[in-house]
């Protein structure tokens, strides 16, 4: 089910857009209109009834990290949860227990960030060593090491099929590898030629942006990759060819620092440096809806959906906190509050109603919050 089909948007932020998230309903041009209806007393209009609100609280908090966090990853399984930071290592966490698991430990230099195959069983992590290793989670051992990047590796992600990974580097360039040994079709001319693939094999260099690359992500069918850089721009790639096929511009003041597909894809949610996250329809480069209340004008805070329970937006904040908004109305439904410095790291279980969140400097905790039911509120 399309986690994100029944969106509707009464009020965008683009006048000129469409009034809907959907394709508006069409009456066939063969069918003649029907006859206006005769007139009548409207009813009387019941009252509304009060929309859900999330209701998170803190489960576990979880320490061992010494130095700044950037990122959180529940397994796609929903068993294990991954953190980086500044350190040298990964950390496997139980998100039922908050227990630590171990450590990952091979790179040089501090890591960005961390991304999970669909099967659970391996982790890729960014670092600042310029290097990309994916580790066989279970054993703790490095099972591929990439090589390539000229600068620190920022950020990361896999398809769905787990085949490939796109990262992104802070010399701008964004690669997109092949992870996975197998056979491919590829075309040349008119031709098609069966190819073995290596895995480890980077596949293609797009020189993507003149900044650093501070996100990538697939959509579902792996068909695109959207990037964002300090440039200020969003761009959507063809994954099989590298043409850019669409360029987004947050605006002078708004530099964007993280962005992604919604889960169905339709949809790119973006996160910048003027306090707003916005949702756009990148078909037509409108931005359909935005997302404030929070503080974000310096650090790379990311921001996902929640479609577990309710629909929601969920990011990290420079105030200390993390807020929940609702997709379609906009309205900050919930705060988390609970660290003592800026939140950059957010995560949503892939099943159950559990958020995760990651803090800098001063804090260094993982805070797990889970949803104990319904609130209701206006």
């Amino acid at each position: 089910m399309d986690p994100l089909a029944g969106m509707d948007d009464s009020s965008t932020d683009d006048d000129s857009a469409s009034q809907t998230t959907e394709d508006d309903p069409q009456v066939p041009d063969h069918q003649a209109a029907p006859p206006p209806p005769p007139p009548t007393i409207a009813p009387p209009v019941p009252a509304a009834i009060p929309r859900e609100r999330p209701n998170y609280k803190l489960v576990h908090t979880l320490r061992g990290h010494t130095m700044s966090i950037s990122a959180v990853k529940f397994s796609p399984d929903g068993k294990l949860l991954a953190s980086c930071g500044a350190e040298k290592v990964v950390k496997i966490w139980s998100p039922e227990t908050g227990e630590f698991l171990r450590n990952l430990t091979g790179h040089t230099r501090g890591l960005s960030d961390v991304a999970w195959s669909s099967d659970s069983v391996y982790l890729a992590s960014a670092s600042d060593d310029t290097t990309i290793r994916i580790w066989d989670v279970e054993t703790g051992l490095t099972h591929k090491h990439l090589k390539g990047h000229t600068k620190w590796v920022f950020c990361l992600n896999y398809n769905f099929a787990s085949n490939l990974l796109v990262s992104g580097g802070c010399e701008g360039d964004v690669r997109i590898w092949n992870v996975a040994e197998g056979l491919a079709l590829f075309r040349f001319s008119n031709e098609f030629v069966l190819n073995h693939l290596w895995a480890g094999k980077c596949m293609k260099t797009l020189h993507a942006h003149l900044d650093y690359v501070t996100a990538v992500h697939f959509n579902r069918d792996a068909t695109l990759i959207v990037s964002c850089a300090l440039d200020g721009l969003i761009r959507i790639w063809n994954t099989i060819d590298g043409q850019c096929l669409k360029t987004l511009a947050e605006g002078h003041d708004a530099i964007c620092q993280h962005v992604q597909f919604s889960p169905n894809s339709k949809y790119i949610l973006s996160t910048a440096h003027d306090s707003a996250i916005r949702l756009w329809d990148y078909q037509t480069t409108r931005c359909l809806k935005t997302y404030t209340g929070h503080v974000n004008s310096k650090y790379c805070i990311s921001a996902c959906f929640s479609v577990t329970g309710g629909k929601w937006i969920v990011a990290g904040s420079e105030d200390h906190k993390a807020y929940i908004w609702d997709l379609q109305t906009r309205q900050i439904v919930q705060v988390l509050e609970g660290h003592n410095d800026v939140v950059v790291a957010v995560a949503t279980h892939p099943t159950q109603n559990t958020i995760v969140t990651g803090s800098i400097d001063t804090d260094l905790t993982i805070r797990i919050w889970s949803d104990h039911g319904p609130k209701r509120g206006g």
